[in-house]
């Protein structure tokens, strides 16, 4: 039975370590604005209020903890260079989820902190501790306005932020998102209505914060978490100045499965196999940013992505350079057949073509990065498992090049096997990634080293499995992938994969010589959907043993 969804975030070590970490930091916090409000002599006429101005004194102290934590896993290039110093000491690679993990925490606090306060302004006029309406501190003081003003913000970032709508509308996400900026501009003027003093009414100053420390007396949390975001403002005007530098658009080419790849010139731009970047084409928007991974080789001349037409952006581009839906359908016309070619337009999965530049002008791009991602680390592992799922793939189109190139020049690092699962739900799928698969597979001089296994997960229609039967039997190569390894269907069972590659390892037949190391370390890098990560990740964890450590990482952007 798989491990719970508790025990898999709670309660495994390195979860365990940073819930006790994260969390007790979050209620020191919360207990030390409690007690520092409730013994505070000079806030006496203000305690009258009891329990609620407690609550939100502790709450609102977390939340400036919150708001500058928040942006520290936003910080990629100052994380894509310590990350691999680092690594061993937190898992820098789940930025997104640490990111995620904060919201999570502002989501709750920030409930408790407004709840607490309504309680407060009630209280306020009812007791008339202060001569003020509870809707005059409400809309009328800067700690209501800026209050409401960053709730507001929080419910559009937060709605906008789930994964279905980041698919099917990447654009609302990008946007909300930017409203970042206003937020942090909220929080830290969030205390200048001087809500906590000692006296009737509020001191202000014509200057910066705009109150005076001497009746005004608020944590002025500001000044600490200040600092992170400058450290994010100071990065994105970087990151800004490095994206202008010239870039090219040299040429596009389009495959059978749809995919759009992008060939981009830029002289400046150095990245390490597995990494990705942002690209923006300001002809169909001038301010979004969309992450893709790269999938060249860093001995390639260019810089190269593959791009799905899947959502508005996608899309947008795809009709820009006149390869729209009606010309895909056409191109994928062969592969949908299980035909090793179409006698009508000779078009094979493998063949592309190429948008020709003199009829199509093509668009100007700018792309920023490259950002750190966990595949980087398949050199220092001896046995690396890449899995990729659909057009997921992309990232060990980079990476298996570039191990193609290092084969030639005899520099594997500790490398000794690679495993390559591709999981696919159509055969056109199988198009765009096949000629590289076939180079590679052809290069190899020992047959052991790099071992293919493609999963096609479709349901098979009668055309295709008449024509699948009649091209493989007695065929050299595959129908369906023309490569010597033969296509498996259906789902892979990686339970009984791991469990055959550990007894293998053990028994000194998968890698020579393994039987006499103290641990042979295999490394999963997969890129795909949560769900299949849960299931490979649940295979690692449960077949490592004293022999065989299996390591586990997910592409996050």
């Amino acid at each position: 039975m798989g491990e719970s969804w508790f025990r898999r975030e709670f309660l495994t070590p390195r979860r365990l370590a940073f819930n006790v970490i994260f969390y007790g930091l979050h209620f020191f916090f919360f207990g030390y604005g409690w007690h520092s409000q409730a013994v505070n002599t000079k806030l006496a006429a203000l305690n009258a209020l009891t329990w609620s101005v407690w609550v939100s004194r502790g709450a609102g102290l977390v939340l400036a903890f919150d708001g500058g934590l928040i942006l520290l896993p936003m910080l990629r290039n100052v994380i894509r260079v310590v990350r691999p110093r680092v690594r061993w000491l937190f898992p820098a690679d789940e930025n997104i989820w640490f990111h995620r993990q904060v919201a999570y925490s502002m989501a709750f606090w920030s409930m408790v902190h407004t709840t607490a306060h309504y309680v407060n302004f009630f209280n306020v006029e009812r007791t008339q501790v202060r001569k003020q309406f509870a809707l005059q501190i409400h809309y009328t003081q800067a700690g209501g306005i800026t209050g409401h003003f960053m709730l507001l913000i929080l419910v559009l970032m937060y709605g906008t932020a789930h994964n279905k709508i980041r698919q099917q509308c990447f654009e609302a996400f990008w946007y909300t998102h930017h409203l970042a900026f206003f937020f942090m501009i909220g929080l830290f003027s969030h205390a200048t209505g001087c809500f906590v003093r000692d006296s009737v009414d509020a001191d202000y100053i014509p200057t910066f914060p705009f109150y005076s420390t001497q009746h005004c007396l608020g944590y002025e949390s500001w000044r600490f978490i200040i600092w992170p975001a400058l450290l994010y403002f100071g990065e994105r005007v970087y990151r800004e100045i490095r994206a202008r530098k010239a870039t090219r658009l040299s040429k596009v080419l389009v495959h059978p499965s749809g995919a759009m790849e992008l060939r981009i010139v830029k002289p400046s731009f150095k990245y390490v196999a597995g990494q990705w970047l942002f690209i923006q084409v300001p002809e169909i928007s001038k301010f979004q940013w969309h992450p893709f991974t790269i999938t060249s080789a860093p001995e390639d001349p260019y810089v190269s992505i593959h791009i799905r037409q899947v959502g508005d952006f996608t899309r947008a581009l795809g009709d820009r350079l006149g390869v729209g839906p009606s010309v895909v359908a056409t191109m994928t016309q062969a592969a949908m057949k299980g035909a090793e070619k179409d006698e009508k337009t000779g078009i094979t999965r493998g063949d592309f073509i190429e948008i020709d530049s003199t009829n199509v002008s093509l668009p100007s791009v700018r792309i920023d990065g490259p950002f750190g991602a966990p595949a980087e680390d398949v050199f220092n592992v001896e046995v690396a498992v890449l899995i990729g799922a659909g057009i997921g793939v992309t990232p060990f189109a980079s990476i298996l090049k570039h191990i193609w190139y290092r084969q030639k020049r005899g520099n594997l690092g500790t490398l000794r096997r690679v495993e390559f699962f591709w999981v696919c739900r159509d055969a056109p799928s199988f198009g765009w990634f096949q000629s590289l698969l076939q180079e590679v597979e052809a290069a190899q001089a020992d047959p052991n080293f790099l071992r293919i296994n493609i999963y096609l997960t479709q349901k098979i229609g009668e055309d295709m499995l008449w024509n699948i039967a009649v091209n493989d039997a007695g065929a050299e190569y595959d129908p369906l992938t023309l490569l010597r390894t033969r296509t498996m269907f259906g789902r892979p069972d990686w339970m009984t994969i791991y469990g055959q590659m550990r007894q293998a390892v053990e028994s000194g037949q998968y890698i020579p010589g393994s039987k006499s190391q103290l641990k042979t370390k295999v490394g999963t890098y997969f890129c795909g959907p949560s769900v299949l990560a849960k299931v490979i990740k649940e295979a690692t964890v449960h077949h490592t043993g004293p022999n065989v450590e299996f390591s586990f990482a997910k592409e996050h952007f």
